[in-house]
């Protein structure tokens, strides 16, 4: 399965929605403590090396997160460790790039969220403690979202409804919001340690999947949120990803500050089906391709991007 080493350390990984060999990657020098980011556009390829990179672009501080866009193929959004955000065009040489930048956030901002249904907007989450609503074509934010009491780790849009969406926090709860609201609809006091990464169910609208520092994965419904509906065990450190899966209701991925990548199926009594060891630093970066069933992607401290197929082994040749 392909492999791309990078010169700094990973930090997220994302499957393009338009070219099922095309992914982007978000990097960080020095662990994202100080110093420079990259964000790498790979293509996959049937042959050896298996992945090659067709362009990159250099930042001036860490890179966290990115997302492509939902309405150009060649557009992807970056979050950086400066509280900026950026926008690049991956069809244009990097000294035309990026093509629009947002200073607005305080802090780091740690994720970024294309919107797939209304496809013109993004959300971003930041260590400044909000999140901030974003249109491709307002020279500003459109809104930002202050409740939560620590730094905001992830915010995602609900696959279905174009103005909903969920926000996990270091405030140990798991927000949902309706932007057409004034406030946040719904608060989740998910975990006793902080939330790091939600994601939604691609299935059903109601159900959630929050990871924590306490080494757990808890899935909930909204219509029913004061016992979860499930609790996954297994990771040894700190959960920092949780993903569902585009193709299976039941399925989630999930990295750790253990190392490793986990697959789970909440449905089921033993509830881990995969585990991947590949990691040798903190695994932090995790996707499951919309278009290809059952390709996943991952990143890490070890400056390593893995590309495989579910039940195959990563370092596979």
């Amino acid at each position: 399965m392909p492999v791309f080493k990078a010169p700094f350390n990973g930090y997220s990984v994302k499957f393009s929605p338009f070219y099922e060999s095309r992914l982007a990657v978000a990097t960080a020098q020095n662990f994202g403590i100080l110093g420079n980011g990259k964000i790498h556009v790979l293509e996959l390829s049937p042959g050896p090396p298996g992945v090659t990179e067709s362009v990159s672009f250099d930042t001036a501080d860490a890179v966290y997160d990115v997302s492509w866009s939902e309405s150009h193929d060649s557009v992807l959004v970056a979050a950086l460790g400066d509280g900026s955000v950026k926008i690049y065009d991956t069809s244009l040489p990097p000294p035309s790039n990026p093509i629009r930048s947002f200073q607005e956030h305080a802090r780091e901002v740690h994720s970024v969220d294309y919107n797939p249904t209304r496809r013109d907007s993004f959300l971003t989450a930041s260590w400044d403690d909000t999140v901030k609503l974003w249109a491709m074509d307002r020279p500003a934010s459109i809104r930002t979202f202050k409740e939560h009491a620590y730094c905001v780790y992830q915010a995602v849009w609900n696959p279905k409804h174009g103005d909903v969406f969920a926000s996990a926090s270091g405030d140990c709860t798991l927000r949902i919001w309706d932007v057409r609201e004034p406030g946040s609809t719904m608060i989740i006091p998910g975990h006793d340690f902080e939330i790091l990464s939600c994601d939604w169910n691609k299935y059903d609208d109601c159900v959630l999947a929050t990871s924590s520092v306490d080494k757990t994965i808890k899935v909930w419904d909204v219509r029913s949120y004061r016992a979860p509906l499930a609790v996954l065990n297994g990771h040894g450190y700190a959960v920092r990803k949780v993903k569902f899966s585009p193709h299976r209701r039941s399925l989630i991925a999930s990295c750790s500050y253990d190392m490793s990548v986990c697959l789970w199926d909440y449905m089921v009594e033993d509830a881990l089906v995969g585990r991947y060891d590949h990691h040798t630093e903190f695994a932090v970066g995790i996707d499951m391709s919309v278009l290809v069933e059952g390709l996943m992607a991952s990143t890490g401290w070890d400056e390593l991007v893995y590309v495989w197929q579910q039940g195959m082994d990563p370092r596979a040749s």
